[in-house]
């Protein structure tokens, strides 16, 4: 038997964060497996955890959506490690370090009141401007136009998010995206998804889509806010040692919170709480 946890990440309050389902003890699982137990889980993402390939790493993630695999994605990354943590298979450590499609991602787990929170460093980004085109179509398919000031970027972080600021937190969470003019948008650009965010009075709003990933609306997405953190660092809203705290879900009912910190080195840690909501084994 496999033992499968379900955890909710970017929130200390079970079923008010994102969800991620985590099988322990995958070794001898095919890729076709694992893709069929994610399309029936049904979530954004669902994580294998695997004997790692690297030296040095403590284990090796794969991650599938719906519909194929990720290299690397935000909300899994910190889920698993704190599936790891539960599970016994990492007692005592200040430090992971995860394998995936991506490379090898430092994961660090605090404790406080009885609140577990890691935080991971983000993979090395990639940022492409977009053509005149690509922002009509966007502009489109949101119904809205973005912030004039701010041009949106393609931001690779392992999933590539388009990334777009809107002008007013109001324009945000009233938006109805064409998803499938969305998922052909992202196809033909070779995107994962859309990722858009708005300064709000304590901080900025995020809403991610990845209709071409089987995922209309992701909850509260880890990749996509370490991409806008970067996103935010390029156009100088963020600066080195800055730190802020993003919320994410609110049109979907959850209330996640995401914890952003620009390192020294100018590199990006995204970080949240994360509680367990389900533990058991998957049969078969």
């Amino acid at each position: 038997m496999r033992r499968l946890h379900i955890v909710d990440v970017f929130s200390a309050d079970p079923f008010l964060g994102n969800p991620v389902a985590v099988v322990l003890d995958a070794e001898g699982l095919s890729a076709a497996e694992m893709q069929k137990i994610a399309r029936w889980t049904n979530l954004s993402e669902t994580t294998f955890v695997l004997p790692p390939t690297v030296q040095g790493a403590d284990y090796r993630l794969r991650i599938f959506t719906p519909r194929s695999e990720l290299p690397f994605a935000g909300h899994p990354t910190l889920g698993s490690a704190h599936a790891v943590f539960s599970a016994g298979l990492a007692s005592g450590r200040s430090q992971l370090i995860q394998e995936c499609g991506a490379g090898c991602v430092v994961i660090i787990p605090s404790h406080e009141h009885s609140v577990s929170k890691y935080r991971f460093r983000l993979p090395e980004a990639v940022t492409t401007a977009v053509s005149a085109t690509t922002l009509a179509e966007l502009v489109a398919i949101l119904g809205s136009e973005t912030d004039s000031s701010r041009e949106p970027r393609v931001i690779d972080v392992g999933p590539k998010w388009l990334v777009a600021k809107l002008p007013s937190i109001k324009q945000l969470l009233a938006l109805t995206p064409a998803l499938d003019a969305m998922r052909s948008l992202e196809e033909s650009l070779g995107i994962t998804g859309v990722t858009l965010y708005a300064e709000s009075p304590v901080g900025i709003e995020v809403r991610s889509f990845a209709p071409s990933q089987g995922v209309a609306e992701d909850p509260v997405c880890g990749s996509g806010n370490g991409a806008v953190a970067v996103f935010r660092r390029l156009v100088g809203e963020l600066q080195i040692g800055g730190r802020y705290t993003a919320a994410q879900g609110h049109c979907v009912g959850r209330q996640g919170q995401i914890e952003i910190e620009l390192g020294l080195e100018g590199d990006v840690w995204v970080g949240g709480a994360c509680v367990t909501t389900l533990s058991g084994s998957l049969a078969g």
